[in-house]
């Protein structure tokens, strides 16, 4: 069984002809990459495959890697579009009440009584802070993730306690 994996970034373009290429990083911080003693390689998850990381150069243009296999430029292009992968043992920790995203999609929203509201839909980033759009009967709702709203946010039970303010939901 192939473990729960986690897209790190995706394969933007070959570099060179010794089968270096291009990543486009979807995290936080490209230096994560320097870490990483392998990753998954594929379209999808499930179709990715277990490869090392030969060589990692982290520069201020973006992030470059040499991938066990890739040994030429037309191996390089043959990966162009895939997405690379990490385990759950190569996820950074986060602190105390900080989420991945894909833990907080699909949560069951209540309000400070308890009552239902919806579900987590999708997490919109912004430089100030994300929105989660909950998913409310035929509508949604936009509640930016602030202490504010965002009462507690408990993954292992699969819901989140939210504080509703009046124009926020549609009647």
């Amino acid at each position: 069984m192939k473990p729960d994996l986690l897209a790190v970034g995706k394969i933007a373009k070959p570099f060179g002809v010794g089968g270096e290429v291009v990543v486009q990083s979807f995290a936080d911080s490209p230096a994560r990459f320097g870490t990483l003693k392998y990753v998954y390689l594929g379209a999808s998850a499930e179709t990715a495959g277990k490869t090392s990381v030969c060589c990692t150069s982290i520069e201020p243009r973006g992030v470059r890697l040499l991938l066990g296999g890739l040994t030429d430029r037309s191996a390089a292009e043959e990966v162009v579009g895939h997405l690379l992968f990490v385990d759950e043992t190569q996820r950074p920790k986060l602190p105390k009440g900080r989420f991945y995203v894909h833990d907080i999609i699909g949560l069951a929203v209540e309000d400070e009584a308890g009552n239902p509201v919806g579900n987590i839909e999708e997490v919109l980033k912004y430089p100030a802070h994300d929105v989660y759009v909950i998913r409310h009967g035929r509508g949604e709702i936009l509640l930016p993730a602030v202490k504010e709203f965002v009462l507690s946010i408990n993954p292992a039970r699969g819901t989140m306690r939210v504080r509703l303010i009046a124009g926020m939901v549609d009647e």
